[in-house]
């Protein structure tokens, strides 16, 4: 018979941040839910205690996955496991993930993160829904996401206490090295903290963009979709107060009103995918979105979808993230676009299908992002900025015509589009080069006598100021084009994007008028200038 933990549980079902065992339970399952928590919180007591060296953590584990393997065991805890019949299997994986916490403190990618909760947490949601009945692969998937999220989210609001009381820290290395490394991570001033922060933050929502449907499928069980719902509910109030305030600062966690608030809404038809995107798209503020709602219906609601697809693969190039790890990220979203498995994708997959979207045009986004996603960026020539800005400027504006309603436009979308990316690009030359990011290509450098370098030199040099004074007026011409060509095409139909060109437009001329030479402040559009694209959203045109 192995030891008990040592000292008192640190928590126990009724008091984790998120339901296990809870009322809302039938209680035959709870009685099962509950003896398989006590054996997995006594696991994890042992894992976590500081009273205890690695080789004892070790021992106690391996002699509770004997007991647990052993249906004669006098070990109370798994003796209450083969009673119920419950969990053998999932606790196993659970107990290999222990044992890796009493040999291993540190994580040195995201993929190792993710790797240790699908043995840490996974198993939990898959032990309930086998308990249930369900068996779906997409209720697995449902499941992993939400569990997965749960556990990161405990990660990330236990970084200070998990380092001082037990030596571990989940935050992958490779991702708290651009903030200088460990130390400096968790010095209280680091301005970078707060970047990676949100870069991990964003994968976290994912996984529960993943999981979303899970009450939907696991109706059948209307208890398990209940606390489903709530337990998706409370994950969202946590990244939010996550991403609102700093845990290195100070303990950041959901409270009892959040628990109230979480319960009462269970019952209730939670938000659905197009009611998340249009969330994403608010939180964005964009000046985008305001040429999208001069859309209605389907049309808005897809405009909006191919919007959030493009700010989340733009989020995740330039996240505080260690290229390797965008370029997977990127990678998953590359197999998304054939296999939805989220909010986003699902919303994107029915865009496509409403209104013939090719994919094509999504991939050129993600082959974008993907020369975004460098750690120092150089484009060759004036062919290779055409080639980007066909990727991620040119494929919105294809897909963006089709939903509009005139895919005849399509040319003139893909021009529009290149107009956009430029001025996107002479509008943050200052910012990019802090990101050591420079899209003038090398060769119109070379010609004006500017050796590459570091990329804050070559944005500072005297005959940088030229070129963008050239580029400018290529997208000067561009405006003027898409001006003059815009009326061979239905304009109730293009009404969104002159919106959106109108705002562009007067950002370009607020930068003409600045010039290209000295201090490049950075031009915003004020409230006057937004209400008129508002009204002019409305259908209303001065």
């Amino acid at each position: 018979m192995t030891e008990a933990a040592p000292g008192s549980p640190n928590r126990d079902h009724d008091t984790e941040n998120f339901p296990t065992a809870s009322l809302i339970l039938a209680k035959p399952v709870r009685g099962k839910v509950v003896a398989f928590y006590r054996f997995a919180r006594m696991a994890d007591d042992i894992a976590d205690s500081a009273e205890l060296d690695p080789s004892e953590k070790l021992r106690r584990l391996d002699a509770m996955g004997e007991a647990l393997a052993d249906p004669a065991t006098a070990f109370p805890e798994a003796a209450a496991m083969h009673a119920h019949g419950v969990g053998t299997e999932e606790a196993m994986l659970i107990l290999e993930a222990f044992r890796q916490d009493a040999r291993q403190a540190r994580y040195a990618d995201w993929a190792e993160l993710e790797h240790y909760c699908a043995r840490s947490a996974d198993p939990v949601g898959r032990m309930l829904l086998r308990l249930h009945g369900v068996a779906s692969e997409a209720g697995h998937a449902a499941s992993d996401g939400l569990c997965t999220a749960l556990q990161i989210l405990n990660h990330l609001q236990d970084l200070v206490d998990d380092r001082q009381k037990i030596g571990r820290v989940y935050m992958p290395q490779s991702w708290m090295a651009l903030a200088g490394g460990e130390e400096a991570f968790f010095t209280s001033s680091n301005p970078r903290r707060r970047d990676i922060l949100d870069a991990a933050l964003d994968r976290v929502e994912e996984q529960l963009d993943r999981a979303q449907n899970l009450p939907r499928l696991v109706a059948a069980s209307r208890r398990l979709a209940l606390q489903s719902a709530m337990t998706i509910s409370l994950a969202r109030r946590l990244l939010a107060k996550l991403r609102a305030a700093d845990p290195v600062l100070g303990r950041v966690a959901v409270g009892k009103g959040d628990f109230a608030a979480a319960l009462l809404a269970a019952p209730l038809p939670g938000p659905h995918d197009p009611d998340l995107v249009a969330g994403r798209v608010a939180r964005a503020a964009s000046s985008f979105a305001r040429g999208m709602r001069a859309l209605r219906g389907e049309r808005r609601r897809s405009l909006w979808a191919v919007y959030a697809f493009c700010r989340a693969v733009d989020d995740i190039a330039d996240g505080a993230m260690p290229e390797a790890e965008k370029r997977r990220f990127l990678a998953d979203w590359r197999g998304k676009l054939q296999r939805p498995d989220c909010v986003l994708s699902r919303e994107l997959a029915l865009a496509c299908r409403g209104f013939d979207l090719p994919l094509a045009e999504c991939e050129a986004m993600i082959a974008g992002m993907e020369t975004d996603a460098a750690d120092r960026l150089r484009i060759a020539d004036e062919a290779g900025l055409d080639l980007y800005c066909r990727q991620v400027a040119g494929s919105v504006g294809a897909l963006a015509v089709r939903i509009f309603g005139a895919p005849e436009a399509e040319q003139w979308g893909l021009r529009l589009g290149h107009t956009f990316q430029l001025t996107n690009i002479l509008r943050d030359v200052d910012e990019d080069a802090a990101r050591e990011r420079v899209y003038i290509p090398l060769s119109l450098l070379r010609a004006a006598g500017i050796e590459d370098g570091p990329a804050v030199e070559i944005v500072r040099h005297p005959r940088f100021g030229g070129i963008c004074a050239a580029l400018a007026e290529q997208a000067k011409a561009g405006f003027a084009r898409a001006e003059a060509e815009m009326g061979q095409y239905n304009p109730i139909a293009l009404l969104p994007a002159r919106v959106m060109m109108w705002g562009y437009h007067h950002l370009f001329q607020l930068m003409l008028a600045r010039g290209w030479e000295g201090a490049r402040v950075r031009p915003r559009l004020s409230k006057r200038e937004k209400l008129h694209m508002a009204a002019m959203a409305l259908g209303w045109r001065a």
